[in-house]
């Protein structure tokens, strides 16, 4: 029996006759036989593959059968911009078959969230943060809304897996499944994910329903790709006009400074240009995107804004400035071509320099090879475990420590934190006045009253810090600029540059209470290196496909002829190192070159362990570890590589003691500072370091 057949008559006939389908697609087959089955699932399939519908359909076919008391299905979006581009379509299907829609966000009116809680929609649409903000609202009857809570749908799961932002999400539904009846389905939606099996492990939580990943098999897909090698930004802009014009196309870029510096050299040359990225009003960001879906020759300049599946319109061509980071991203950018009939999905690479050039390269080949990056399987989510037990206090007005850990044990994103350690926390808490205690009931404490309630209160309701201006002053107090609080807090003084007004800086102080950032010009010759923050880490998989692009003499044709002269140079430079047996090594007297190619975390470990062991300044990037200081040379240096490989060293406490006391002050989360001394250690530590990476990378294992 199809599964078309098993929806109840009122839905066969809103899909037939309304939408006018007349089949299903193989992942809707799939998906729905799954759901009806009841079990929780991870549903796989190109951006515009059906993904939304395949959940959706057979959740209203549920809710159908058995009318809700309440909200009976949550839509989940990672961004406030889905939801409103998602909105019009779920509001047709839950209308087409009698059935109602509520999206809650920000920029919802007051009176329209005042209506939805005196009469609540079968469907609410929604994000992590405005969940939250519904369970610690006293002005929202959370347990009326959700005591019929069935079904949680969430798209674009996997940019949530593995964050700070899915920890959060997880903790939400572990709270609402206390509120619901039943054991709440649990359906994610992903286009591209390495690790789909643990996604789903990840995403049933305390869920006793099985768990299926529904992946069909997908069509060899036609892709054109193309590598061009280009000057400058404006070069970027005259070729993207060039391509683009009578055409509607979308250009990635990396940054939101690039973003405008190409847009605006775009202007004004025949062709419509929009920006689209966060520092964007809301207002601008929309009618860009109608604008841009009426239009038919125009281009939208962005960042990752425009990459997780909001709908702009058939698109003819994509550009990429310079690079991404991920294959995972690079297939969702590229993703947004070939959707309609006779197209084919592309990507143009305009690229600065050979590093560029390479790395596409062996992002192309990756993909060819179907190969996407894994989901972090994240276990001590400190910060959110922080966040959470404040926010329990307040959704509760006092809780005992017993009734959260009964909650937040549940979360498998705080799996790894044994009971001991939370009541630790707990009562370091309360020693710094975080939490107060009194009756056997926790409540929020003076300090995290003063940090995150009255005029701070809304910082609650995010686990990330909310966009906050820091001033930018030189040492005599003259102002150039300012910079975001999530820039900010990756910071390190006396030790991260940054550019700002065309000119390099260097951080000389912090002061996070004033929200002033001091700095100096950067010394002549130190460029600003990992972003100007907390380091930008390209993965192994990704660097060792570079290596294998500069030792091989293979010829790519989607490369053109400025790209292959850049490689061909780069080769010619490095190939031979990089092809001699053993560690890639190169010393000139002063500076040793070690490139490893092995990645940003793996040689960021590498640059403590041989700090301590060698007494000499390191530092890396994701490609090498520059070496220098004294007794340096090929041997010595050949000598601490093998101390490093020895049996053990990895394992020993006193190898992971030694490199977390080296780690800088980073700020990662607004609540890291909440943590004792040794767990703020391990969270920087964890972003920063990789001991078992390292380890099988040095033994040759990958």
């Amino acid at each position: 029996m199809s599964v078309f057949s098993r929806f109840p008559e009122r839905l066969q006939h809103a899909i037939a006759h309304e939408l006018g389908w007349t089949s299903l697609r193989p992942v809707q087959e799939q998906a729905g036989e799954a759901i009806l089955a009841g079990k929780n699932a991870v549903v796989l399939a190109p951006t515009a593959g059906g993904k939304t519908e395949a959940s959706l359909f057979p959740v209203l076919a549920g809710l159908l059968q058995e009318p809700p008391d309440g909200v009976g299905a949550l839509y989940v979006a990672p961004i406030k911009a889905l939801l409103n581009n998602q909105e019009v379509r779920l509001g047709h299907y839950t209308e087409m078959v009698g059935l109602r829609r509520f999206v809650w966000h920000g920029d919802a009116l007051a009176s329209q969230k005042e209506a939805f809680c005196r009469e609540p929609a079968e469907l609410l649409m929604t994000t992590p943060e405005s969940l939250e903000v519904m369970l610690m609202s006293s002005r929202v009857p959370a347990q009326r809304l959700f005591r019929g809570l069935r079904y949680v749908v969430i798209d674009e799961v996997h940019a949530f897996a593995g964050t700070d932002r899915g920890a959060h999400l997880m903790s939400v539904l572990e709270r609402l499944a206390v509120i619901s009846a039943g054991d709440v389905q649990r359906i994610g939606l992903s286009a591209t994910v390495g690790n789909p099996e643990q996604i789903a492990r990840w995403l049933r939580g305390s869920s006793e329903r099985e768990s299926v990943v529904v992946d069909p098999p997908k069509p060899k897909a036609q892709r054109l790709i193309k590598i061009y090698l280009r000057e400058d930004t404006s070069d970027f802009a005259r070729e993207a006009v060039r391509e683009g014009r009578g055409k509607k196309s979308l250009f990635f870029c990396q940054s939101r400074s690039l973003t405008e510096a190409i847009a605006d050299h775009m202007r004004g040359d025949s062709i419509e240009v929009f920006v689209h990225h966060g520092s964007v009003s809301k207002e601008e960001r929309y009618a860009a995107e109608e604008r841009f879906a009426r239009g038919t020759n125009a281009c939208i300049v962005a960042t990752s804004t425009l990459e997780l599946g909001i709908d702009v319109g058939g698109l003819d061509l994509t550009f990429q400035a310079n690079a991404p980071s991920t294959v995972s991203s690079f297939l969702q950018r590229m993703g947004r071509t070939g959707r309609r009939e006779g197209t084919v999905a592309n990507m143009t690479f305009l690229c600065e320099d050979a590093v560029s050039v390479v790395q596409n390269t062996a992002l192309v080949l990756l993909a060819a090879q179907g190969w996407v990056e894994s989901v972090r399987d994240e276990t001590r989510a400190w910060p959110v475990l922080v966040h959470q037990l404040l926010a329990m206090t307040q959704e509760h007005g006092g809780i005992s420590v017993e009734r959260c850990w009964k909650v937040l044990s549940r979360v498998p994103d705080f799996r790894g934190i044994a009971e001991e350690e939370y009541l630790a926390l707990v009562e370091h808490m309360k020693r710094e006045g975080f939490l107060f205690e009194s009756g056997g009931l926790l409540s929020m404490g003076a300090a995290a009253e003063r940090a995150f309630g009255k005029k701070n209160f809304l910082e609650l309701y995010a686990v990330f810090s909310s966009p906050v201006l820091y001033k930018v002053q030189t040492e005599s107090r003259r102002d150039l600029g300012s910079l975001e609080q999530n820039f900010v807090d990756r910071l390190v003084e006396q030790m991260s540059t940054f550019l700002l007004g065309g000119r390099a800086w260097l951080v000389v102080s912090l002061n996070h209470e004033e929200r002033v950032v001091r700095v100096r010009s950067a010394p002549r010759g130190k460029q600003p290196s990992w972003g100007g923050f907390v380091p930008q880490f390209l993965g192994l998989r990704l660097c060792q496909q570079m290596k294998e692009v500069l030792t091989s003499d293979q010829e790519y044709p989607f490369l053109d002829a400025k790209a292959k002269a850049a490689l061909a140079e780069w080769r010619g430079e490095l190939g031979e190192t990089l092809a001699r047996p053993g560690d890639a090594l190169s010393f000139d007297g002063k500076t040793l070159l070690w490139w490893t190619f092995a990645g940003g975390r793996v040689n960021q470990t590498l640059k403590y362990a041989i700090e301590w062991k060698g007494g000499w300044k390191v530092v890396p990037d994701n490609f090498a570890l520059k070496i220098e200081g004294d007794g340096l040379g090929h041997d010595a240096a050949a000598k601490i590589i093998e101390e490093l490989r020895a049996p053990g060293f990895w394992q020993a406490e006193e190898t992971r003691r030694r490199l977390l006391a080296q780690v800088p002050e980073y700020r990662l989360s607004k609540f890291q500072r909440v943590l004792p001394e040794r767990w703020q250690v391990e969270l920087v530590g964890s972003y920063l370091l990789d001991f078992e990476g390292t380890e099988r990378w040095l033994r040759g294992v990958s």
